[in-house]
Parts: structure tokens; C-alpha cells; sequence
């Protein structure tokens, strides 16, 4: 996957410079530490030209994560979302994936950082997880404590426990890991929202222990619209076995069936699932194929 060439450009502390020549501060926070944060946004190419999706709520997110691990963010998120259009024309992009990361500056202290910059980077990129059904398992690595971490923030850091989930998944022959929070209970996917079908209803974990995703909350959204019944509760791994179907939501990934979870293959064919019903209506709203409005 090549995220960048020669020309390639990124907006880099108000300023649109060559990706290849930009730099990289080595007594950075963000490098030793994974003190920084980030956000993943999509673009679509639709009718009404490319709009990019939920944009507002996604940098006022990248905001509020920054608050969280008190990393300076003195930016205008109106002026960063103008700005990232302006990237995407001057890149040549419609239907991209669009990542915003503020990092720390020199310091080599476990202190909070006085000084932190922007970058916004786009680039092409198809779902995360492909477009077909996908094998999950569950993961012997857990999601971090929410009383030793900020699992509600978007921080670099937190997504070495992604990458040690998703590496485990893989060397087994899955495509994706489930994790566990701390009382066994089942949390989320490596990056993304786990969604589970039970005699026409749905369920997913409640925000205690995932990452609170715009994905997931569209999906709410979504449900509501359609009338399908929609459950936040605790889900166990039994959950999750004797479920009628499954999916995952996610920026990058989108909405992805899941075709089975470790040695149980889901009975239900995932065209007449109601997630499959969910993932028609969301990229119907992605292009801004049909009129939506959102469920407060």
C-alpha cells in the first residue's frame, strides 16, 4: 500500500508541504511516547461533489481527545475542515481516507506537552477490511482499563494493543480480533464497534469500555430510523457465539458482516441479515443517495 509519492502534498501547521520532505522531530513525545492524537475521516465522491463525512463531529473528536491527555489544540476546526477540502483537491481526491495527527514537540520528559502540531494527510483507500465477509477470533489480548487509560480518546499510543490483537489474529488465520475488557465481557473489535443480530434484534457493548465510535453512533442513528430494536448491554463470548449474525462498524472499515467468530460459522446468509440491511442504508448515506435525517 502506497500512502504517498513525490507529490504527494499534506497540510502540515497551516502550511501544504511535500509528505516526502516534511520531517519528523526525533525528541517528540509522540515518537518515543505515542503521546499524540488522531482521527480517520472518509470522503465520498457523490452528486453533490466530494463531501467528506461527519466532518465536523470527527475534528471535534480529534479535539476532545487532545483535552483528554491535555495536549495542546489551538486550532479552528471550521478552518481544518476547509482545509482539508482544499487538500483533497490539491491531491486530486474524491473517495479518500483522511487522517489527522497532532503530535507533541521536543520533549523528552513524562510531563504534558507545552507545543503540539498538525498534520493532515489523504490518500486512497478501499474498506479496511475488504469488502467480503470476514473471520473474527477472540483475541488473548484484552482492551486496556478504562481507569488506567482513556479508552474514549483517540491517542496513539492505545493502538499498539490494536496492532498486538490484529498481528495475534492474522498469524492464527483470522482477519480481525474481538477483545475482552477486564471482566471478560466482550468490548470491541481492534478498531472498530462490534454489533451482534438475536431473534431480529440487535446488540452491541454499552460505552463503558469501547471507543466511542461515529460509525457506531450512525448505526444507532440508522436503527432508529428503521424501527429495528437496538440493545446496548454487556455481551459475552456465549453472546457472541449464539448470535444470528454479527458486524463490525467502523471509519476505515465502514459496515463489514462478520462471516464467523473463532469455530462458529453464523447460520444466517448476511444478504437477509438486518446488518446487511444497515450496510446498504449507510453507504446510501455516505453518497448521499437518499434524504437522512439524524435521530437525536
Amino acid at each position: 500500500m502506497q500512502y504517498y509519492n513525490q507529490n504527494t502534498l499534506i497540510y502540515l501547521n497551516g502550511e501544504f508541504v511535500k509528505a516526502h520532505g516534511a520531517g519528523v522531530d526525533l525528541f517528540g513525545q509522540s515518537l518515543h511516547y505515542g503521546y499524540g492524537a488522531f482521527e480517520g475521516l472518509r470522503s465520498y465522491s457523490t452528486h453533490n461533489g466530494t463531501r467528506i463525512f461527519k466532518a465536523e463531529e470527527h475534528f471535534e473528536r480529534l479535539e476532545e481527545s487532545c483535552n483528554a491527555i491535555n495536549l495542546p489544540y489551538s486550532w479552528n476546526n471550521r478552518v481544518l475542515i476547509e482545509k482539508t477540502y482544499d487538500l483533497l483537491a490539491a491531491n486530486n481526491l474524491r473517495s479518500a481516507y483522511i487522517r489527522p495527527l497532532v503530535f507533541s514537540g521536543s520533549n523528552m520528559h513524562l510531563t504534558s506537552s507545552t507545543k503540539a502540531n498538525i498534520m493532515i494527510a489523504a490518500w486512497e483507500w478501499g474498506p479496511y477490511l475488504g469488502q467480503n465477509l470476514i473471520k473474527a477470533n477472540i483475541s488473548s489480548i484484552e482492551r486496556p482499563n478504562p481507569k488506567s487509560f482513556r479508552v474514549d480518546a483517540k491517542i496513539s499510543g492505545q493502538y499498539i494493543n490494536s496492532i498486538m490483537a490484529t498481528s495475534e489474529a492474522i498469524k492464527n488465520g483470522f482477519d480481525e480480533a474481538l477483545l475482552l475488557d477486564q471482566d471478560g465481557f466482550v468490548a470491541q473489535a481492534s478498531s472498530e464497534n462490534i454489533f451482534i443480530e438475536k431473534d431480529f434484534k440487535i446488540y452491541t457493548p454499552p460505552l463503558e469500555n469501547i471507543f466511542p465510535g461515529i460509525t457506531r453512533q450512525t448505526v444507532l442513528e440508522i436503527c432508529k430510523k428503521l424501527n429495528f430494536e437496538i440493545i446496548e448491554k454487556k455481551l459475552t463470548v456465549d453472546d457472541i457465539y449464539q448470535a444470528d449474525s454479527a458486524f463490525l462498524s467502523g471509519t476505515a472499515a465502514e459496515i463489514i458482516g462478520v462471516k464467523q467468530v473463532d469455530h462458529v460459522v453464523y447460520k444466517d446468509h448476511w444478504e437477509h441479515t438486518i446488518g446487511a440491511s444497515i450496510q446498504r442504508k449507510y453507504k446510501n448515506l455516505v453518497l448521499e443517495q437518499e434524504n437522512y435525517e439524524v435521530i437525536i
